[in-house]
């Protein structure tokens, strides 16, 4: 166990990781999507898909940016 503690800028990093990872792969999954759906005529689908992709991505780098910050407090 860690006796010292965190700054708080490392926790204010930690919030900022974790919401550009959200916004950013949700972003890039709707505009993604949509550029499929206007190359394709698709309608919203793969807008949808993207949504969904991103999401699921974000998700997915959030545990591991999470795991990797507090993964340090388990090494000695």
């Amino acid at each position: 166990m860690r006796t010292d503690k965190r700054s708080p800028f490392h926790s204010m990093a930690l919030m900022s990781g974790i919401l550009s990872q959200l916004v950013g792969t949700i972003l890039v999954g709707i505009f993604g999507g949509m550029w499929l759906d206007r190359t394709f005529e698709t309608a919203p689908f793969l807008m949808i898909i993207g949504l969904f992709l991103g999401l699921a991505a974000g998700v997915y780098g959030t545990i591991k940016l999470i795991q990797r910050f507090f993964g340090e407090e388990g090494e000695q």
